[in-house]
């Protein structure tokens, strides 16, 4: 089979936006194109209308309980206690906030973000932006390359490297669903999750943690910022949290909903847009939260802080919280790296696309993208074996966390533009809030880089 290069054509058959004052192009052709406004959404009745939209968020949320998320909270429980949960509930409303109005821009504009990226700077700053994000969709696939080779060797003793090879056959899996239609992936990544929250409530009703510790941890510290090693893992569970590249999907995905192109039908869109979201993320603070709650519960109580690293934590659950307790825990390791896979393939998809103007086929994208995570992952896992694997699923999200302003940024100042967004523009309330959580971001990055180069984390 050839390798076919696409570069978009605005034929006038082809789906593209109304033009809209404040932008270089008047109009332009949606990344994913195939399933764009194929999801109907014109029922009667509010519950009818979440169900019709539901469904991106989940998409959306599958990034924020993906194996490197794992690495990151058992890292934080074992070592900390429940002291970083309040970094977990803080990093999730930051993810609620800018989700929003990831949406919100898709919506109301008919861009996604890397489209808005490109059409307002200059191709330079726009190629940086590419790059920028690139890098962060490979940190993230190495993640879910080495969580799932992790899976596979706990669940069926697969050695790690010939696991991490094994991963690359995933791609087949992406295909034959998105041949499928829009709607059967959505519902596959939605009992994907159902299935990962079921295994981690079970393991907390195993583990007993207190109630008034676990309380009392979602309440700030100001320990986290004066003990670097914690701050290391804070930044590190900050960037498993809030993905620069979900922001990049969210803004796409949310235009596979035929809504009305009217004020009104852009505002009903964006109410439940919003609520898709919100909801969604709630299971995935749950989840993250009940990861670090084992960890703390079951590690950090018993004198076992050293357990950051998964393959760790699967041997000792089953001699502290008894039969089973360690099958139940690999077994939404393998489901969070398959949701990865589906939504990583779209996110990757969406930002080639809305930087380059390029489109290259699902499967030779997927291929490129797995590779990149492939080779560093199988080299670790030969020269340094589990703990090699397990430091470097923590760096991943510390490079995420170091990608995310530059997605940030760009998105908060172009929902605050009225010319570009009309009516539907930031209010000043929102906009400080907005901008608030961007600088929160970026100055926690540039401290932790410090605590690197000084030589004091990592």
């Amino acid at each position: 089979m050839a390798i076919q290069l696409e570069r978009t054509q605005r034929k006038p058959t082809d789906a593209t936006t109304a033009p809209q004052p404040g932008w270089r192009r008047a109009r332009t052709t949606p990344s994913l194109v195939e399933v764009y406004r194929t999801v109907p959404v014109a029922a009667h009745g509010w519950w009818r209308k979440i169900l019709a939209f539901a469904g991106p968020g989940y998409l959306v949320a599958v990034g924020y309980m993906d194996p490197g998320n794992w690495a990151t909270d058992l890292a934080g429980g074992a070592q900390f206690g429940y002291a970083l949960l309040s970094v977990i509930l803080a990093s999730n409303l930051m993810a609620i906030l800018l989700q929003g109005l990831a949406s919100k821009l898709g919506i109301v504009t008919g861009r996604d973000l890397a489209q808005a990226c490109r059409d307002h700077y200059s191709k330079p700053v726009g190629f940086f932006l590419w790059i920028a994000c690139e890098i962060a969709i490979a940190a993230c696939d190495l993640a879910e390359v080495i969580g799932t080779a992790i899976a596979l060797n706990l669940i069926f003793h697969i050695p790690i490297a010939y696991g991490v090879v094994i991963t690359a056959l995933d791609v087949l899996i992406v295909l034959y669903l998105q041949n499928k239609g829009f709607r059967l992936l959505e519902a596959l990544v939605i009992t994907l999750i159902a299935t990962v929250g079921l295994c981690f409530l079970f393991e907390i009703i195993l583990s007993q943690p207190p109630f008034l510790s676990v309380m009392r941890g979602f309440g700030p510290s100001s320990e986290i910022v004066r003990n670097p090693a914690m701050l290391y893992i804070a930044v590190g569970i900050l960037g498993a949290t809030v993905m620069p590249h979900n922001l990049y999907l969210h803004s796409s995905i949310v235009q596979t909903r035929q809504y009305d192109e009217t004020t009104e039908g852009k505002r009903e869109a964006v109410r439940f847009a919003f609520i898709d979201s919100t909801i969604a993320l709630s299971f995935a603070l749950f989840i993250n939260a009940a990861i670090l709650i084992i960890a703390a519960a079951t590690f950090h109580s018993s004198g076992h802080p050293e357990v950051g690293e998964i393959q760790d934590a699967y041997k000792l659950l089953t001699p502290l919280l008894g039969a089973g307790a360690s099958t139940v825990f690999a077994l939404p390791l393998l489901a969070s790296g398959q949701n990865w896979t589906l939504t990583g393939t779209l996110a990757g998809q969406i930002v080639m696309e809305g930087f380059l103007n390029i489109r290259l086929r699902p499967w030779l994208r997927r291929l490129l993208t797995r590779g990149i995570a492939i080779i560093p992952a199988v080299i670790v896992a030969v020269m340094y074996g589990e703990s090699g694997t397990a430091r470097l699923l923590i760096l991943s999200q510390v490079i995420l966390s170091m990608q995310l302003s530059f997605a940030v940024f760009p998105l908060v100042r172009f929902t605050s533009d009225k010319l570009k967004m009309g009516e539907f523009a930031n209010p000043r309330w929102l906009k400080a809030l907005a901008y608030a959580v961007a600088l929160i971001i970026a100055v926690l990055n540039i401290w932790l880089l410090l605590q690197i180069f000084r030589g004091s984390v990592g």
